[in-house]
């Protein structure tokens, strides 16, 4: 069992170094054709070592720019670039501040050119709150909107409304210099204006759209806020170039290779996980049971997903959606062996924690048993975090530099 839980480590790490931001930013840059005097602006939790690799890259033909990056995800100065931490996964002062300062440098000179880089994490650290919005509002509505379930997607059509930077505001607010996004996909499916709640992409969610999910999810909302949703966003911009530089589906490909390489018979399920995390994990262990008929795939194996499941908050614990995943299966798996799981989110963390995810088997959960743990209750409590640290099966990468949506692994031999 050591041997799998090696190997399952192995594979995610080496997949991961595939969609490493520096790589995809330097091949980018080949062809893009940027010209003039140029700005750089870099958003979300890959955006140092997206900088860095652009800065690298075009030398002095790069004006000027500036980083906001999650806290503890710069990695040192960069030449003429100012460099900021903040927020995630709520806006703060700092992510206020630094927007703000990325704008007046924008908007002090003209600039035939901006590089825009785009990564996981871009919604809260690139924001200027609407027209009679507060900072305590937006953290209010983002906290509303984490809890409930909401998807994703869902999320960004409001942070998007109620924000003066998101929803393609900023493409226009530059004009009629020419931005050319490169872009870290964490949102399935590749949906551009939803990425970082699109800054610099046409808006193509509606009014009333939005207002459906207000109601969907009882959103508790200020008469400002109301108004701000009911705001029109463009649906047309003509100054942008957008490319997708990286994505789950790039690091589920890349997985498949690397299993292969260690002898199991790679079968990439879906790169578009989108469910309840417990559900999920009991959907795996349901697969895993099925593999003794070497269905759906012969032993040994590595049944690899992509996606972002979702968590619904009842409980007071602490964790993040993989490792809830991982706790459910590990509970529905007992018993079972030659099995592993490791499911990671790609960008280290997981959740308001320190740990990127999990590596759990079919003992799992007799470990947590037998250091006093009732893995049933701490998931019920959300807790899967302490859970899972009682059972020696958290998985700590620390920042890894990019960020594109979860990777799932499921070894059977």
């Amino acid at each position: 069992m050591d041997k799998m839980r090696e190997d399952a480590r192995y594979i995610v790490d080496r997949a991961i170094e595939t969609v490493l931001p520096e790589r995809a930013v330097a091949k980018a840059l080949e062809g893009l054709g940027l010209r003039g005097k140029i700005f750089m602006l870099a958003i979300g939790k890959a955006a140092w070592r997206m900088a860095s690799s652009a800065r690298e890259r075009l030398g002095e033909t790069l004006k000027t720019g500036v980083v906001i990056t999650k806290y503890g995800h710069s990695f040192g100065d960069i030449p003429g670039i100012e460099v900021f931490e903040a927020g995630h996964p709520l806006p703060d002062e700092n992510t206020l501040k630094a927007t703000a300062r990325a704008l007046e440098m924008l908007q002090g000179e003209e600039y035939d050119s901006v590089l825009f880089l785009v990564s996981g994490g871009g919604s809260s650290l690139f924001e200027l709150p609407a027209e009679g919005v507060t900072l305590k509002e937006l953290k209010d509505i983002n906290n509303q909107l984490l809890r409930s379930g909401a998807s994703i997607t869902e999320i960004n059509t409001i942070r998007k409304r109620l924000s003066k930077v998101k929803g393609g505001r900023l493409t226009r607010m530059v004009a009629p210099a020419q931005v050319y996004s490169l872009v870290l996909s964490d949102v399935l499916g590749d949906r551009l204006d939803s990425i970082a709640s699109g800054p610099a992409y046409p808006d193509s969610s509606t009014v009333n759209e939005a207002l459906s999910i207000v109601e969907k999810y009882s959103l508790n909302l200020s008469p400002a806020m109301i108004d701000a949703i009911k705001g029109e966003t463009p649906n047309k911009l003509l100054n942008v170039q957008t490319e997708i530089v990286g994505s789950v589906g790039k690091v589920c490909e890349a997985a498949g290779v690397f299993a292969g390489e260690l002898g199991y018979e790679p079968l990439i399920l879906t790169t578009t996980l989108d469910c309840e995390a417990r559900e999920a994990g009991k959907l795996l262990s349901a697969i895993a049971r099925e593999e003794k008929h070497d269905r759906p795939v012969r032993r040994p194996c590595a049944i690899i997903l992509g996606g972002e499941t979702v968590v619904l908050v009842k409980g007071e614990g602490k964790g993040g959606r993989n490792q809830e995943l991982a706790l459910s299966f590990a509970i529905s798996a007992q018993g079972l062996t030659n099995t592993v799981l490791v499911s990671v989110g790609t960008d280290g963390t997981d959740g308001p924690t320190d740990a990127a995810g999990a590596i759990v088997d079919g003992q799992s959960r007799a470990r947590m048993i037998d250091a006093g743990i009732d893995p049933d209750l701490y998931l019920i409590d959300n807790d899967s975090y302490n859970a899972l640290k009682s059972s020696g099966d958290l998985l700590l990468t620390g920042p890894t530099g990019t960020n594109v949506n979860d990777l799932i692994v499921l070894l059977c031999r």
